[in-house]
């Protein structure tokens, strides 16, 4: 009798700890589920009854499920749907005196989804049939590695995978974009193209940010639409040039004066007072608006804490702990990383960088997709708060300045470096690099402006 006892409270046990893990498993093969939603005969069924509404609506919580699997939380509740995005972008365009619109760019086995929604307007969906998936990331590869390789500065390499991709990305899209009249594009991209250089897409006459101000965003609902103006923002300007393991960034003291003392009233903190204590306390005593971080900073694969930003001497903030930073109390404006790189084609990396706003808290933020030079950096940021003082809307100004570092109108010569608003003499240490001029997409299309562009 003793022993029936304990053999039924035994096989009780077992049953309970099998329901336990069972539900635990359950939940897991759910939410990996969820992760690969908008499956193929989804978007049979969107083309067939021309329900574009809901493939919005669908993208957009997929992206959105992406970005919580990868920073494991739960970042956002889905909320703003077609309707409502159409809505958003009709009530910013009169604010701002904008005409924006949202591209969505999925890939298929076969072919690629475009979809399109312009201010006040019913989602459009087109399909390229040209452009199946290895396609399409080998072309994203080629232009990649056509920009960022040193031998091939001085040509124009880039233009087929550039004109390629433009082809397949934006020309099905082009009536639209110029009957509604549109100048600012957010894109929302998948798998494989989150970290593809857009502004040097080509049109066969012209780059896309010739024509467009151009920002990437995780997911709409992702992203905080908000337009406020930082007209008189001030700034929080921080870095190193010294790194005890990582090469130096000598131009960055001139960086840092150049935006703090010529461009925008703000405070600057410098090698052994850039740390994590100093920004937390620089902003308790005032909001600053404005965080320029010049230093370097790597969005590696694997998980987010593999992901990282440089303070001085061994001090780094991996991306999983980056609230620690508190940049979203109050929220800053504008976030900039300016020495930054990705690893490009990773899916990993891909989501650190392109979900960098929603980790952080900000509400846009501008950073690398490779390490551009030390003086090429100079260069844009210079041009870039510039540009910013005047326009006051982020991505219209990253796009001003990136336009003048393509028409030559930014470089060095006789160790000053010249730019639409005059010259800026170098410290002798910059003195090396020689007259060099910008032009080449290597040095301004790695920018990129993630989040809100307004």
């Amino acid at each position: 009798m003793y022993h029936q006892k304990w053999k039924k409270r035994i096989i009780f046990c077992l049953l309970f700890i099998l329901i336990f893990f069972s539900t635990i498993i359950l939940n897991i093969l759910l939410v990996k589920q969820s992760a690969i939603a908008v499956k193929e005969e989804d978007w049979d069924r969107f083309l067939e009854q021309k329900d574009f509404i809901e493939a919005v609506n669908q993208v957009e919580q997929h992206w959105e499920r992406d970005y919580e699997n990868y920073f494991d939380e739960n970042l956002a509740d889905f909320s703003v749907t077609a309707e409502g995005i159409a809505e958003t972008l009709s009530n910013i365009s009169q604010q701002t005196g904008t005409k924006p619109a949202v591209i969505w760019v999925w890939q298929r086995a076969k072919q690629m989804q475009l979809v399109l929604i312009t201010p006040g307007k019913k989602p459009e969906i087109y399909s390229v049939t040209d452009a199946d998936r290895p396609q399409l990331i080998n072309t994203v590869r080629r232009l990649n590695v056509e920009i960022t390789n040193p031998r091939k500065r001085n040509t124009k390499s880039y233009l087929g995978p550039a004109q390629k991709l433009h082809e397949w990305m934006v020309k099905p899209l082009e009536p639209t974009l110029e009957r509604e009249k549109i100048d600012t594009i957010m894109f929302c991209l998948g798998m494989g193209l989150r970290t593809l250089p857009l502004a040097a897409l080509h049109d066969g006459e012209n780059f896309l940010i010739e024509k467009y101000a151009l920002t990437r965003i995780p997911a709409f609902n992702l992203i905080d639409t908000n337009y406020n103006k930082i007209k008189n923002a001030q700034i929080l300007a921080m870095g190193a040039s010294e790194f005890k393991e990582l090469e130096p960034l000598p131009a960055v003291p001139v960086e840092i004066n150049k935006i703090t003392r010529f461009s925008w009233q703000g405070n600057a903190l410098m090698n052994q007072d850039f740390t994590v204590n100093n920004l937390q306390e620089q902003r308790q005593k005032k909001s600053y608006e404005i965080v320029h971080l010049a230093t370097h900073a790597e969005f590696r694969p694997g998980k987010p804490e593999r992901s990282y930003i440089q303070f001085w001497n061994d001090e780094q903030i991996g991306l999983d702990e980056i609230e620690k930073l508190k940049l979203n109390d109050p929220p800053v404006e504008l976030l900039v990383l300016s020495a930054c790189r990705t690893a490009l084609g990773d899916e990993q990396a891909e989501l650190g960088f392109a979900g960098l706003t929603v980790k952080s808290g900000v509400r846009s933020a501008l950073a690398s997709l490779w390490n551009v030079s030390d003086i090429g950096t100079l260069a844009l940021m210079t041009e870039f708060y510039q540009h910013l003082q005047k326009t006051l809307l982020r991505a219209e100004a990253l796009r001003q300045a990136q336009i003048a570092m393509i028409r030559g109108e930014v470089g060095i010569n006789m160790g000053e470096l010249s730019g639409t608003k005059g010259e800026l003499q170098l410290p002798p240490e910059l003195s090396e690099f020689g007259n060099e001029i910008f032009s080449h997409p290597y040095y301004w299309s790695a920018f990129t402006l993630i989040g809100n562009p307004w």
